[in-house]
C-alpha cells in the first residue's frame, strides 16, 4: 500500500510545486520579470526633429527638408480583426497593383494574406513616398479606416534641399555624417556653411519613440506614454540678397568659361552695414565638366592679392603724412623699371614722361612708382609700415560666422629680406582673403568706418524673432577723412582715367575700385611656373557707395590681367544691381505720369509678393480674392489681383512662377513635380487646364 500512495503523491505534489511556483512567478515575480523582459526587447528610439529653412533677406527660401515616408503594415494589430481584413483585401490590393506596380492584384492579394497568417508586423509597402502621395495613400481601401484598425506604420525621414540650385550652396553649407577614413567603424560629422555653423538652432531637440524588437530582429514603433514629440528646429534668416546673388554667379561663370580659369569668386557687401548680399564661389571640376560650388575660397583661400594691396600701401603713405595730395605731388617712375638688390621690378603701362602725379601712378597701377614711395618715403624706418598695416587692422581676421576663415599674413619686419618692402607695397610677401581686402576697401566706402562682414540677420521660430543680428562696427574711424578722401579719388581715378577706363558705364553709374594682378607662388618651386590671380575691388556708386564688391579668378589661361578678366565681373554686377535697383536712380520728374505702360505687368505669382513688388514702385493694389495665387491686370490705373482660374482636377497654370510657389501649388494638386534650372517656370510638361491623374509627373524648365 505504501508503494501505491508513493505513486499517488509523487505526481500530487509535483503537480502542487508546479501551480506554487507559477503562481509565484505570475503574482510576486511578475513585474521584475516583465520589465526584464521589456527591458530586452523594447528600447527607445530618437526621432528627428523638422530641420529649420534657411532664407534670404527677401524671404525666398535658400534651404528646407522635404519629407519623405516610408509606409508600413502591422498585421497583429489588435483592431484588425479579420473581418475588417477580409473587408478590405481586395481593395487595398487593387490600389496597390495600379499605384505600385510590379505585380498584379492577384499577386499582391495573396501577398496580404500570407502576411496576416505569419503575423507580419513590419510588411513593407512603399519606400519614399512624398507628402502629397502620403495623402493619397491615407484615402486608400483599408488604409482610410485609421492606423490601428490598418496597422498602418508611417516613418519619416527628411533630405535636405537648395530650391536655388547650386546659389550660394558653399555659403549655406551642409551637415553630413560620414565615415572615419582612418578610424574604422567611427562616423564624423562634417559641418560647413550656414547649415553647419548654426547646426544647434536648425536641427531642433530630438523625440524620442518606444520600439518593441519582433522576430527577425526588426522594431516596430509603440504608442504609449515613453514616446516624445521632437520640437522643430529654428529658421535662420541670411543677408543675401537672392537677386543679386544670381548677377554675381551669372557674371563669375561667364569670366571663368571664357578664360578657362581653375576657379574664381565674387562677394558684394552692403557698405553701411557690412551685409554680404552675395557670395559665389566656383571650382572647376574635371571630372563633371563644370564649374561647381566646391569650395568657399572668398573666406578661406589667403593669396597675395598683388595690385589690390597698393591702396592699402597709400592709406599707409597718406596716414602717416608723407604724401600730403595725390594730385599735386609726382613721383619718377624711372623709365618703368627699378632695381631693388638682386631684383627688378617693373611697370606693364608705359607712361609719355617719366615724372607723373600721384594719382596718375596709382591709376594705371605703377608698380614702380607705389614701391618707390614706399621705400624712399619710410628710409630707415621701414618698421613704421608694418606697424601702419597692423593700424589699419590688416592682420585680423574680419570674424566672418561661417568657419574657415584664417588669419592674414603680414610679416614682421625681423623676416624681411631686402626687397620685402618694395615687394610688400605692390602686394606680395603678404597674404590676404578676399573678404578681408574687401572689408578694408568697404571701409574706403563708408568713409573711414570698418564694418565686420555678416551673414545672419535672424534666427526666427515662424513669425517670431528668437534673435537678431545687428551691424556691428570694427573700427569707427580706420583712416582720418583726409586720408579717406584723397584714397576715394584714387580708386575713382582708376575708371575716369585709368586702368579700368575701359570699363566705365555708359548711363549715370560711376564706379571705384582698383585692378590687381599677382603672380601666385607654388610651394615647391616659387614663383616659376607663372600661374597667375587675376582681381578687382571697389565700390559703386562712386558719389554715394552703396555697395562694395570683390572679384578674385585664379589661373586664368586667356589673360591674367585684373582689368581685363576680373574687372568686366565687376562692371557687370554693379550695372546689372544698378539697373535693378531703384534707391539707386535720380528721379528723372518730380511727379512721374501714371499711364497705361508705366504700370509693370507682373506675371503668375503670389498675392504677398505681388503686394510687396507694387508697393515698392508706389503703386496701387489690391485683391479680389482670397486665394494666395493671382494674375495682376490693370484696372483704373491701379492693379488688381485676380483669380488664376484653378479648377480642380485640371493641370494648374504654373508658367511665371518661382520654384517654391510653383512646388506649393503643383504638390497640393497631386502633381508630382520633377525640375530643370533655377529661378522662374519657363515651361511646364503638362498643359494648363488638362485633366491628370493624383501622382501624375508634371516636369518644370527653370529659367
Amino acid at each position: 500500500m505504501w508503494r501505491m500512495w508513493v505513486a499517488i503523491l509523487v505526481p500530487v505534489l509535483a503537480g502542487l510545486a508546479i501551480i506554487f511556483q507559477s503562481f509565484k512567478i505570475q503574482v510576486y515575480e511578475g513585474p521584475a520579470l516583465r520589465q526584464l523582459a521589456d527591458s530586452l526587447t523594447i528600447v527607445s528610439r530618437s526621432i528627428e526633429a523638422e530641420r529649420g529653412n534657411i532664407y534670404a533677406e527677401d524671404g525666398s527660401l535658400l534651404s528646407t527638408s522635404l519629407p519623405f515616408f516610408e509606409i508600413r503594415m502591422d498585421f497583429q494589430s489588435e483592431p484588425m480583426t479579420d473581418q475588417i481584413f477580409n473587408e478590405n483585401v481586395d481593395s487595398l490590393a487593387y490600389y496597390l497593383s495600379i499605384n505600385i506596380g510590379g505585380k498584379s492584384k492577384e499577386e499582391f492579394k495573396k501577398e496580404l494574406l500570407e502576411n496576416r497568417q505569419k503575423g507580419n508586423r513590419y510588411y513593407l509597402v512603399k519606400r519614399n513616398v512624398t507628402y502629397p502621395e502620403l495623402k493619397e495613400i491615407y484615402e486608400w481601401p483599408f488604409f482610410r479606416l485609421g492606423r490601428y484598425k490598418s496597422g498602418m506604420i508611417v516613418l519619416q525621414k527628411n533630405k535636405r534641399i537648395t530650391p536655388f540650385g547650386i546659389l550660394a550652396e558653399r555659403t549655406i553649407g551642409f551637415k553630413r555624417i560620414v565615415p572615419n577614413p582612418e578610424i574604422e567603424g567611427r562616423m564624423d560629422t562634417i559641418r560647413v556653411g550656414i547649415e553647419g555653423k548654426f547646426d544647434e538652432q536648425l536641427a531642433g531637440v530630438e523625440g524620442q519613440m518606444l520600439m518593441q524588437r519582433i522576430s527577425g530582429g526588426v522594431y516596430i514603433p509603440l504608442n504609449g506614454e515613453g514616446n516624445i514629440e521632437p520640437q522643430a528646429g529654428y529658421d535662420v534668416s541670411m543677408t543675401l540678397d537672392i537677386n543679386i546673388q544670381d548677377v554675381a554667379e551669372s557674371a563669375l561663370k561667364k569670366a571663368l568659361l571664357s578664360s578657362s580659369a581653375d576657379n574664381g569668386c565674387a562677394v558684394v557687401m552692403e557698405v553701411k552695414t557690412g551685409k554680404i548680399k552675395a557670395i559665389a564661389n566656383l571650382t572647376y571640376r574635371k571630372e563633371l565638366g563644370k564649374y561647381i560650388e566646391y569650395y568657399n575660397y572668398a573666406v578661406g583661400s589667403n593669396t597675395e592679392p598683388g595690385s589690390t594691396f597698393k591702396l592699402m600701401s597709400m592709406a599707409a603713405l597718406l596716414e602717416d603724412g608723407l604724401i600730403k595730395d595725390v594730385s599735386e605731388e609726382t613721383v619718377d617712375v624711372e623709365g618703368g623699371v627699378k632695381q631693388y638688390a638682386d631684383r627688378t621690378m617693373r611697370d606693364v603701362h608705359k607712361f609719355e614722361s617719366d615724372t607723373i602725379t600721384i594719382k596718375e601712378a596709382f591709376a594705371f597701377s605703377s608698380n614702380v612708382a607705389i614701391s618707390k614711395l614706399v621705400t624712399e618715403k619710410y628710409g630707415d624706418k621701414a618698421s613704421k609700415f608694418y606697424d601702419r598695416l597692423l593700424e589699419l587692422r590688416l592682420n585680423n581676421p574680419v570674424g566672418i560666422e561661417i568657419t574657415g576663415e584664417t588669419a592674414p599674413t603680414i610679416h614682421p619686419p625681423s623676416t624681411w629680406s631686402l626687397v620685402s618692402l618694395p615687394w610688400m607695397s605692390t602686394g606680395y610677401e603678404v597674404q590676404l582673403s578676399p573678404l578681408q581686402i574687401l572689408t578694408f576697401y568697404n571701409a574706403i566706402a563708408n568713409n573711414g568706418k570698418m564694418m565686420k562682414p555678416y551673414l545672419v540677420s535672424a534666427i526666427k521660430e515662424l513669425d517670431k524673432t528668437v534673435e537678431e543680428f545687428e551691424p556691428v562696427v570694427i573700427d569707427k574711424e580706420i583712416v582720418s577723412p583726409t586720408t579717406v578722401g584723397q584714397l576715394q579719388e584714387l580708386l575713382e581715378a582708376v575708371f575716369e582715367f585709368g586702368s579700368a577706363k575701359h570699363l566705365k558705364s555708359n548711363g549715370q553709374l560711376r564706379m571705384a575700385g582698383k585692378t590687381g594682378t599677382a603672380r601666385i607662388a607654388n610651394q615647391t618651386i616659387g614663383y616659376e611656373d607663372r600661374v597667375y590671380q587675376a582681381s578687382f575691388a571697389g565700390y559703386f556708386p562712386a558719389e554715394q557707395p552703396l555697395y562694395s564688391c570683390i572679384v578674385v579668378i585664379n589661373n586664368p589661361k586667356n589673360g591674367y590681367y585684373g582689368g581685363s578678366v576680373a574687372g568686366p565681373v565687376f562692371a557687370e554686377i554693379a550695372n546689372k544691381i544698378y539697373a535693378n535697383g531703384i534707391e539707386m536712380h535720380h528721379s528723372i520728374q518730380e511727379h512721374p505720369l501714371v499711364s497705361d505702360y508705366s504700370i509693370p505687368r507682373l506675371g503668375n505669382l503670389s498675392s504677398e509678393d505681388a503686394q510687396t513688388i507694387y508697393d515698392k514702385l508706389g503703386f496701387s493694389f489690391h485683391s479680389e480674392i482670397n486665394a494666395d495665387y493671382g494674375i495682376a491686370k490693370k484696372q483704373n490705373n491701379s492693379m488688381t489681383m485676380v483669380a488664376n482660374n484653378r479648377i480642380e482636377g485640371l493641370v494648374p497654370n504654373l508658367l511665371g512662377m518661382d520654384l517654391k510657389d510653383a512646388l506649393f501649388v503643383a504638390e497640393n494638386a497631386g502633381l508630382r513635380v520633377e525640375m530643370v534650372g533655377a529661378g522662374k517656370v519657363k515651361k511646364q510638361s503638362l498643359t494648363p487646364g488638362q485633366n491628370y491623374t493624383p501622382g501624375q509627373s508634371i516636369s518644370l524648365e527653370l529659367f
